[in-house]
């Protein structure tokens, strides 16, 4: 897969693509369903490949910070993700205030006419773009007819399963879900676990005097799920490039909560004790958690011998729900 992260990188890419437009936030069922489509469609008009155009930080981060949303997939998770779902080339629009309030014929006929020259734009129903959010899927349809682009609309992935709010997969319901701490649920949509990312920085150290060491992590601007314990796995690496790849998973219990029974003040801490022998030095490295099921709501403790005994609870529940997902 391509990557262009500039107006000079796209004077090299090829014309005539099979063109999706969107955030992505999360690469989740209904964007797979998009993709899929933009895969179909570059056969069936005979493009020259499939693109996607997103957005580096989400548009709402540059035009309204106040109402920006956490993160799902931070960049180089969404680029992994994005090249194994086969598309050939990812058209990156960094921090561009200008763009963001074009028009939405300036849009098309400054930017996406002048560099990209789509055959095909694939988007779903409810897509709008320009200037306010003013262009809609009919002003795109009226644009490519003018302009000389075909335009292909996909249904809303609906989600008969679950009884998930309208029914529809979208990343705003994946959110909920997460700071809900449904983090099954929420991997139920993404079609994987949800995987936080983030740095190991130095701890309090109480978990390895109860015989749990746990690493401490500082994480990525992303959606932290709701605090609780949960079962997950960890991935290990020397930066984020690294674990945004796919490597090597270690079953692990996940505490994201405020140390209440040790201390006055109550920070947020995310902590990972991984279940597996000979835990390697892990201070200074980065790590992947992918959140698979919550286990239990946090909770005081009366003293260390407590907590400790919930400990030990907690990491054979969390073997339990590990080994049976694996069996399923």
């Amino acid at each position: 897969m391509r990557i262009y992260d500039s107006i000079e990188s796209l004077q090299t890419i090829e014309k005539q693509s099979a063109l999706t437009i969107g955030n992505f936030d999360g690469l989740h069922r209904g964007h797979r369903k998009i993709l899929q489509a933009t895969r179909r469609a570059s056969v069936d008009y005979k493009a020259s490949g499939v693109a996607v155009m997103t957005f580096e930080p989400h548009p709402l981060a540059i035009l309204h910070p106040d109402r920006a949303v956490g993160i799902l997939t931070p960049l180089s998770l969404k680029i992994r993700l994005l090249e194994e779902a086969g598309v050939d080339s990812l058209i990156v629009i960094k921090d561009n205030y200008t763009m963001l309030n074009l028009s939405p014929q300036e849009f098309v006929d400054t930017f996406l006419m002048a560099f990209i020259r789509p055959r095909v734009i694939i988007e779903g129903p409810n897509f709008h773009f320009g200037y306010g959010r003013s262009g809609t899927i009919e002003t795109l349809r009226t644009l490519g007819v003018e302009r000389g682009f075909s335009v292909v609309v996909v249904e809303a992935e609906k989600i008969e399963d679950l009884s998930f709010r309208n029914g529809i997969c979208s990343s705003t319901q994946i959110r909920r879900l997460l700071e809900a701490g449904h983090v099954a649920e929420a991997g139920h949509l993404l079609m994987r676990p949800y995987r936080l990312m983030g740095r190991v920085v130095e701890g309090r150290g109480i978990g390895r005097t109860l015989g749990f060491p746990t690493a401490n992590i500082d994480p990525l601007k992303q959606i932290i799920p709701a605090e609780g314990v949960y079962a997950g796995y960890v991935q290990i690496g020397d930066g984020i490039e690294q674990i945004a790849q796919k490597g090597t998973l270690l079953p692990s219990v996940f505490s994201i909560g405020r140390a209440k029974t040790f201390v006055g003040d109550h920070p947020l801490l995310l902590e990972a004790h991984l279940l597996g022998r000979n835990v390697p030095d892990l201070y200074g490295r980065y790590l992947a958690m992918d959140f698979v099921q919550r286990i239990r709501g946090q909770q005081r403790f009366a003293d260390r011998a407590a907590l400790a005994a919930q400990i030990a609870a907690d990491c054979i529940t969390a073997r339990n729900m590990l080994e049976d997902g694996a069996d399923k």
